[in-house]
């Protein structure tokens, strides 16, 4: 699935932070060509489990978390794990991940089989706290590892892209000015592209004021997500 409209710069500020250099062999890696089959996502899955680009700037230490199988039909693109979700290694595994799941009427089985559903950040590892809640998603993840990874899910019929980090990225200048109009907006990028707020319990004051979201929308975002994997999502067609 690629982005549509001119993609934005990568994930965390647009302007390099000192000392910040762009990853070493983020080039090739980035346009590595596509080879089908589960050994090439395996291999490519390994190394982005191993990798140690940013192990000096985040505060737990490397762990990326990812979840993907070369027949995953919907891709959701996240932030960056939580604190617990580094802890356990399980993406979503979290307050947000049980809103998530709720919103998308999946149960854990299907949630996480990773030949239905592939979970993807804008940052692999848990980034740190910053001021008013976690640090941005590091850009390294993005330029290093993600156009390889999604050049390996050829099945993805839809991608929900989770807060404004995702939808920057994969919208560019097709998104709105807000995450709000964006969401709202949600019929401009279909069928690909399906945006929507984050689930994390800090957005529970946005839900309350936009009451569309849970009455409208996600009674559709669940019939998008049941007729791409083709399961029972408790709602109607």
């Amino acid at each position: 699935m690629k982005p549509i409209g001119h993609p934005s710069p990568a994930p965390s500020d647009r302007r390099r932070a000192p000392g910040h250099s762009r990853p070493r062999g983020s080039a090739s890696l980035a346009s590595a060509p596509t080879l089908p089959g589960q050994p090439d996502l395996d291999d490519l899955l390994a190394r982005i489990r191993a990798c140690r680009v940013c192990a000096s700037s985040l505060p737990l230490g490397p762990r990326p978390v990812v979840q993907a199988g070369p027949t995953a039909r919907l891709l959701i693109v996240g932030q960056a794990p939580s604190a617990r979700v580094h802890a356990s290694g399980v993406p979503w595994d979290d307050a947000s991940g049980r809103r998530l799941r709720d919103w998308l009427a999946l149960d854990a089985a299907r949630f996480y089989d990773p030949g239905a559903v592939a979970i993807v950040p804008m940052g692999y590892c848990y980034p740190g706290r910053g001021g008013g809640g976690d640090r941005p998603p590091r850009r390294e993840c993005a330029e290093l590892w993600l156009p390889a990874l999604l050049a390996r899910l050829p099945a993805v019929e839809l991608t929900l892209l989770i807060g404004g980090y995702a939808q920057r990225h994969f919208l560019g200048t097709a998104r709105k000015a807000g995450l709000t109009e964006t969401v709202a907006a949600f019929a401009e990028y279909a069928p690909g592209y399906l945006p929507l707020p984050h689930p994390s319990p800090r957005n529970t004051a946005w839900l309350q004021r936009n009451r569309w979201f849970e009455d409208r929308l996600l009674p559709h975002v669940r019939r998008r997500v049941q007729a791409t994997l083709g399961a029972p999502c408790g709602v109607a067609p």
